[in-house]
């Protein structure tokens, strides 16, 4: 008999199908972490599941396991119900919603629960709805952070991380996949020491208005950090909801227009 788990808050991050009348979904839940579970019946006409399983909208979902085996990597969906949120996202916003969607697939591990990165998540999506570049690029590089930090890969940002000692405002530093907070080479981007002060502050106020705030004042060299930083982790430059929203940049552009990343993509 299969054993039945509490409520949980929840986002869809990809869906895939199972059957001729199933789904298998994952999940990004705010007590249990990332779980696979199977949707029984979700495809069908008259399923109360299927109007609930959309992305980016919040859900409560109750999951069961097998009594036979409680470590089984699939669990069964049992029931889900809109928990409110705002409008789908559409246009860059639906690709940038994709690109967080794939960092959470591929950097958090299943069931292992992270409520504080579930909340930035939450947080992050009315900035992605908006419609406002400056208000999403910010949003993206504050979740970021809080995604790294979250599965212990951000150093300190408020200090040299061989030394420890603090950075100081006008200090030119940069971030590095295998040394941390270093100075910048002459020449290299930058980070302003103020800056990383401010990061590391909103980080641990686990305020993400304020977070959102910070990284707008710096988005062109905090953007090339955290990909350089996210690549390394990653083991790939390749995303695939970066080259999907390439792509369709590029059916709008004239064919004499190199091909390029550009200013609107995650």
């Amino acid at each position: 008999m299969a054993r039945a788990a509490p409520a949980s808050a929840a986002y869809v991050l990809h869906r895939y199908d199972w059957s001729e009348t199933s789904l298998i979904l994952d999940l990004f839940t705010r007590d249990q972490g990332r779980l696979t579970v199977v949707a029984k019946g979700a495809k069908r006409p008259y399923s109360q599941l299927r109007p609930a399983l959309l992305p980016f909208q919040r859900l409560n979902v109750s999951v069961s396991r097998p009594a036979r085996d409680e470590t089984a990597e699939i669990v069964t969906l049992r029931g889900a119900e809109w928990a409110g949120g705002g409008p789908m996202l559409s246009g860059a916003a639906l690709f940038s919603g994709f690109y967080l969607n794939e960092l959470l697939m591929k950097l958090v591990a299943r069931n292992d629960p992270h409520p504080l990165l579930f909340d930035a998540y939450a947080a992050t999506m009315p900035a992605l709805a908006a419609g406002n570049d400056t208000l999403t690029q910010a949003a993206l590089r504050a979740f970021e952070l809080v995604l790294l930090r979250e599965i212990g890969l951000l150093p300190q940002l408020d200090c040299f991380t061989a030394t420890l000692q603090p950075v100081q405002a006008g200090e030119r530093c940069w971030l590095r996949p295998e040394t941390g907070v270093v100075l910048a080479a002459p020449g290299e981007p930058a980070l302003d020491g103020a800056m990383l002060q401010r990061l590391q502050a909103a980080l641990d106020r686990g305020a993400m208005a304020d977070l959102q705030a910070a990284c707008a004042d710096g988005l062109a060299p905090l953007k090339a950090a955290l990909r350089t930083l996210l690549h390394y982790h990653l083991g790939t430059s390749r995303l695939r909801t970066r080259e999907v929203m390439i792509d369709a940049q590029q059916l709008v552009e004239s064919p004499a227009q190199p091909r390029n990343a550009g200013p609107d993509t995650p």
